[in-house]
């Protein structure tokens, strides 16, 4: 029976510990605690061997050293808890070196036997005899006790009505509940001859102890909350040691049981233990293997995936993400973020291009605006006097008919250069917009009656697709019927031949969308990079100036809109207008 409650008392030390420690390894109250917990965990040991299976022949010496050295070590734990805690902060080293230092003789006393001069069981009871430095050792244990007690008291004083200060009463308490079992079993009962709490003493530091656990934990280590909390995030090392303590147990009843019963179900012989030590070598070898090939599989593989994904990502592979199984630990939390971060940084990359682009048209525009502007000026002024002198030898009637051909010729080449100059001056002249809250629908119909003159009108069919209750925007309607006539007369350019023209508006996200779709070549992926930039066209020589896409994009940017070549192929070119609404 007391070997079970040994056990019973191991096993929940080991695991309080183990569970206070991973909760916050960096904090310096969890690592202290797990340190207080393992020496707790070394005297309940010492206790089982001795209780349960020790020989009266060896003596009692070794126990009660250990005895001695454990009780003092975790009076260590406790001050330099009482100095970290809740603040987390360092310990004092100097005072520690000063505090700690007895320990330096204390201990080594302990080992040589110096604070005994009998101890031996007398009729299957304990008699023991303490020297004068024994009581020494137990009254520098007591003052290190209270000392923790007394520093954590202060901090109550000044954390009281906080939740950290409730932490700190409830270790107080623990340390008050603690310490009187352990005098009362340990001191008080033997010095009255009273021995047979003795065994027992591993189980009244318990309660204590898991009052220190509930307190560290914040007051959620017997929650449901905590319990879901752990379920949502499964740590790693929980997962590790789960693996271990079930390997070893599976190799346990498996392997050893059977082997031990196999080899000296003769008796102990030489030969019994030969068979027994070859065949554990060689079954421990199973359970090893199976252990590897866990931990491979729940650390090395998943985190081996990451690595090649960051190579990945570090090589340009932006938005590659990680092909692992959902897991509720760092490593799933790792492989989460990973792809978020991924994917955030091809959406960011890509957004950076785009902005880049628009940036090298703006300057771009910019710089062909001012240029075109001095280029309509210069040319402008003598192509004025050109044409004033060619009227006049017009209405000379002098002319013959040969020289009346050669000055018409010339008047149509000077009005085609007066197009392309003016064509020059709109794209330059930065003009104030008149903006009004008017309808996008309204301006495309506009826009489709001028368009309606044009000489290849007759042959498109035009699909509309308007939303009636399309909110309005703030423009300049003449600035934005230029816009749509000029994609609506491309697009008719496109399709000499007859075809078909869908327009579609909607909105989508605070913007009035316009869908202009044609039914014509459409334009090659090389040109279609292009097609926004001054003086580019696709069209043969003399039927456009390239400054058409070019006046549009400025004009919808001016706006705060965008405009977009969104799709183009065999089956025709789609432009795409985003203008908000008006707010």
């Amino acid at each position: 029976m007391l070997v079970l409650l040994h056990l019973f008392v191991s096993c929940v030390l080991v695991l309080l510990g183990f569970y206070v420690f991973v909760a916050n390894p960096r904090s310096r109250a969890n690592q202290t605690f797990a340190a207080f917990i393992a020496f707790l965990a070394a005297w309940n040991t010492k206790d089982m061997i001795f209780w349960n299976f020790h020989d009266e022949s060896i003596g009692l010496e070794w126990w009660i050293a250990a005895s001695f050295i454990i009780a003092l070590m975790m009076q260590y734990a406790l001050v330099v808890f009482a100095w970290v805690f809740p603040e987390n902060s360092r310990t004092p080293r100097k005072r520690a070196a000063v505090l700690f230092s007895p320990g330096l003789i204390l201990i080594p006393a302990a080992l040589a036997g110096a604070l005994w001069n009998r101890a031996e069981f007398v009729d299957g009871r304990f008699s023991i005899d303490f020297t004068s430095l024994a009581y020494f050792f137990v009254i520098y244990i007591y003052f290190l006790f209270v000392y923790g007690g007394v520093l954590l008291f202060r901090k109550y004083l000044n954390l009281r009505g906080t939740q950290q200060g409730q932490q700190v009463a409830s270790i107080l308490w623990a340390l008050v509940i603690t310490g009187v079992l352990i005098t009362i079993s340990n001191i008080v009962l033997p010095m009255l001859g009273i021995y047979f709490l003795l065994p027992f003493s591993a189980v009244f530091i318990l309660p204590g102890v898991l009052i220190y656990a509930y307190a560290i934990s914040n007051f959620r280590l017997f929650s449901l909350q905590s319990v879901l909390d752990q379920f949502r995030l499964f740590p790693l090392a929980y997962k590790v040691a789960l693996i271990i303590a079930c390997v070893a147990l599976f190799s346990f009843v498996i392997f050893q049981v059977p082997i031990v019963w196999w080899a000296f179900q003769d008796g102990m012989s030489f030969e019994a233990w030969r068979r027994y030590l070859v065949f554990s070598i060689i079954t421990a070898m199973i359970p090893n293997l199976l252990l590897v090939l866990l931990i491979v599989r729940t650390v090395s593989r998943p985190l081996s995936r990451i690595a090649v994904a960051a190579v990945k990502v570090t090589n340009g592979e932006y938005g590659t993400q990680v092909d692992l199984r959902k897991s509720n630990d760092e490593i799933g939390v790792l492989a989460d973020s990973f792809n978020n971060m991924s994917r955030k940084l091809a959406s960011d990359i890509e957004q950076i291009r785009e902005m880049n682009e628009h940036l090298l048209r703006t300057d771009r525009l910019a710089a062909m605006g001012t240029l075109s502007a001095g280029v309509a000026h210069e040319v402008n002024n003598p192509l004025a006097s050109i044409s004033s002198l060619i009227q006049m030898l017009q209405k000379n009637g002098k002319s013959n008919g040969e020289t009346v051909e050669t000055l018409t010729l010339i008047s149509e080449q000077i009005e085609r250069i007066s197009r392309v100059t003016k064509d020059l001056t709109d794209f330059a002249r930065v003009r104030p917009a008149a903006r009004k809250p008017v309808s996008t629908n309204d301006i495309l119909e506009s826009a489709l009656r001028l368009a309606s003159f044009s000489s290849g009108s007759g042959k498109i069919e035009i699909v509309k697709a308007y939303q009636s209750d399309l909110p309005q925007i703030k423009a300049d309607p003449d600035q934005l019927q230029q816009v749509f006539l000029n994609l609506f007369l491309n697009a008719f350019d496109a399709m000499p031949a007859g075809g078909r023209l869908n327009i579609a508006t909607y909105p989508a996200d605070g913007f009035a969308v316009v869908e202009i779709a044609d039914s014509g070549p459409g334009i090659v992926e090389f040109d279609a990079k292009r097609i926004f930039d001054p003086f580019f066209t696709t069209k043969p020589t003399g039927k456009g100036t390239g400054l058409g896409l070019a006046v549009c994009y400025g004009v919808i940017t001016g706006h705060g809109g965008a405009i977009e070549l969104s799709n183009t192929g065999p089956e025709g070119s789609t432009f795409t207008v985003k203008l908000p609404f008006d707010r």
